[in-house]
């Protein structure tokens, strides 16, 4: 997945013949993320954790075949279909790390959350690494020109498809009793999540956290490879810079876990704020220098995982059991929309004013973070 992210917008940028179009690969790969997000939740409400992370990652497979396909007939409409199909992948993924909330110890949720955050990191920072070995497949096989990534992805959904299937057993939704509820068709309305975090504040403060963070982070890290592209950096040094900030995305979340235990959410998501606004500063000062927008996109990555951690660890224990995985859906199909949102409208702001003006407007929703950091409950609320 990793792989296919960071030659996304490149891919896009070559069928659609035009660098406006630079956010659609990242925007459409969130909003896949987003409109999957809630179907799944559903459906682990219905069935488990089992059956919904198994039916994301398959749709996800499906998708990268179809980006293949629709890269050699140079169809943008089915290019775009295509990276939506691919976003359900994400969905699983951010789904799975709810999972392992579900039967945790609440002294050490933030940690359990961050272990899966954790355990991601090898193939998202294996995977941009993988823009050039899946260029060379690519061309050996003769898949069009950027495809061969996208090869490697429907691959490693299919894999992750099969443990789900295999592996996730017993499911730990149904051990803790979230589905099967005699209330359950009801928690099964759209609306009911926007309900529930309607009553409470601390819930409804982490999702929004989580929003404006996954903006920040998809707006910013989406145009970087056109950015460094226009700039002449090779498409290896590319790779490495996107992995770099993929790691920091994720080999430091057990980190950030343990310190949400120990020192409260609410810190930590500051923590990650700051790391966030460093990040854009730094671009907005040196937008040309390769090394400068390495360290920020590592920051960049860091602040997200902070960010993330905490909130979602919010989300999870401000409100009861059974009320967990409709708000948890909802919470990742809002975040992915804003993602959604950020990458299309950085596209566009890339090209009129440039890489160094994006990074500096995006601080307004760093701002808008930190405020509502200061409404979660700095421990848990429910057990």
């Amino acid at each position: 997945m990793g792989a296919a992210i960071a030659l996304g917008s490149l891919l896009v940028v070559d069928v659609a013949k035009s660098t406006a179009f630079a956010g659609f690969s990242s925007s459409m790969f969130t909003l896949g993320t987003a409109l999957a997000a809630i179907p799944l939740a559903r459906l682990a409400m219905r069935f488990g954790r089992r059956i919904a992370l198994t039916t994301g990652t398959t749709i996800a497979a499906a998708g990268a075949v179809g980006v293949i396909v629709s890269a050699g007939a140079q169809s943008l409409v089915a290019l775009i279909v295509s990276l939506l199909l691919v976003g359900t992948g994400s969905a699983a993924g951010l789904q799975s790390r709810f999972a392992a909330t579900d039967l945790a110890n609440p002294a050490r949720r933030a940690r359990d959350l961050s272990l899966v955050v954790w355990a991601t990191a090898i193939g998202v920072v294996v995977g941009p690494n993988l823009a050039g070995p899946g260029d060379l497949l690519g061309s050996t096989i003769g898949l069009p020109n950027l495809t061969g990534a996208f090869a490697i992805t429907a691959l490693a959904q299919l894999a992750s498809g099969i443990i789900f299937m295999i592996f996730l057993r017993p499911d730990p939704l149904v051990l803790s009793g979230g589905i099967g509820t005699a209330a359950s068709s009801e928690r099964r309305r759209f609306g009911y999540a926007f309900r529930v975090l309607s009553r409470n504040v601390p819930a409804a403060a982490g999702v929004f956290v989580l929003a404006m963070s996954h903006a920040v982070m998809v707006s910013v890290m989406a145009m970087t490879p056109v950015h460094l592209a226009h700039l002449g950096v090779e498409v290896i040094v590319i790779g490495f810079t996107i992995s770099l900030h993929t790691a920091g995305m994720y080999l430091f979340s057990p980190v950030f876990g343990w310190l949400a235990d120990r020192i409260g959410r609410r810190w930590v998501i500051l923590i990650g704020q700051t790391m966030l606004l460093a990040s854009l500063i730094i671009n907005g000062i040196s937008p040309d220098s390769v090394p400068a927008l390495t360290v920020s996109m590592i920051l960049l990555g860091l602040g997200w995982s902070a960010s993330t951690v905490a909130a979602s660890t919010v989300v999870s224990e401000s409100v009861a059991v059974p009320d967990r995985t409709p708000v948890q859906g909802l919470s990742d199909s809002l975040m992915s929309f804003a993602g959604a949102g950020g990458g299309l409208a950085a596209g566009v702001v890339l090209a009129l004013v440039g890489y160094g003006m994006l990074s500096i407007l995006v601080i307004l929703l760093v701002v808008a973070a930190s405020a509502a950091a200061m409404l979660t409950a700095r421990r848990s609320v429910t057990a």
